[in-house]
């Protein structure tokens, strides 16, 4: 079975950067992004209307080009995580996780035993149609591929962050920034950009203290450079619907000047 990209790049430290995809359903835009050279694409399933099909046919791409996708289903719960792992999605971005509870399902749903109890299954995109190796090897070869970020995106999930960074099985940290706010009650108000900003300094020290990975979505080449240098690894810049739009909205602005 082929390796996951994504865990090995973060574990010798080098910054992922990647990008929202919520419009686009041709699997060509893999290909594309990574000429462009872009590290992962991460695929909207909660917010956007991508099918289960649409998933596992750019999962199957992805691997074939080494080039991960990350997917964030509309619920992290045993039914979505089962299907995405099988259909050959190594990555899981888990959105709306409030309390360690919740993080311990998604260990337990999303890992083998001993690590947990994924359903079981026989020759999939999930193990690259490959079955060499005895069945103890397989299984603990697929457990170290999975990598698992989760988003806390309440002002209580913050109340449960030690024990959420603390659990094994959770591979990386982030929040989702216009939840949380509107959580808050901040949501476009001048005060929403330091709070955020405090709760995302937060979660890297509590990442740090855990040996776990932060993602942080980011806006613009700035707020890039600035959570870079403050230690997150993984980088989703915006979303190729903000960049087509912005792209030609300064096109057509040009033009009519």
């Amino acid at each position: 079975m082929k390796t996951n990209p994504i865990r090995a790049a973060v574990s010798d430290g080098r910054v992922q950067i990647g990008t929202w995809i919520n419009m686009v359903r041709n699997t060509a835009v893999l290909p594309l992004l990574k000429a462009a050279g872009m590290d992962f694409a991460r695929i909207d399933i909660e917010h956007a209307s991508p099918s289960i099909e649409t998933v596992a046919d750019m999962a199957l791409l992805a691997r074939a080009l080494d080039f991960p996708i990350v997917v964030r289903p509309p619920k992290a719960n045993r039914e979505w995580i089962t299907r995405l792992l099988d259909a050959g999605v190594w990555n899981l971005h888990c959105p709306q996780v409030d309390t360690a509870e919740q993080a311990a399902e998604i260990v337990a749903v999303s890992r083998y035993a001993p690590m947990g109890s994924r359903g079981m299954t026989g020759a999939s995109g999930g193990t690259d149609f490959e079955s060499g190796g005895t069945p103890k090897e397989r299984l603990a070869f697929a457990n170290e591929q999975v990598f698992v970020t989760v988003m806390l995106e309440s002002g209580g999930a913050f109340d449960h962050l030690e024990e959420i960074a603390a659990m094994p099985g959770i591979d990386a940290l982030t929040l989702g920034p216009t939840d949380l706010a509107q959580d808050l009650g901040v949501y476009g108000t001048p005060e929403m950009g330091p709070e955020l900003d405090e709760r995302r300094n937060r979660v890297i020290e509590a990442a740090k203290r855990n040996g776990k990975t932060v993602a942080m979505m980011v806006n613009d080449v700035a707020e890039a450079r600035k959570w870079k240098e403050a230690g997150v690894l993984l980088l989703g810049y915006t979303s190729e619907v903000n960049v087509l739009q912005d792209g030609y909205r300064q096109v057509v602005k040009d033009i009519h000047a």
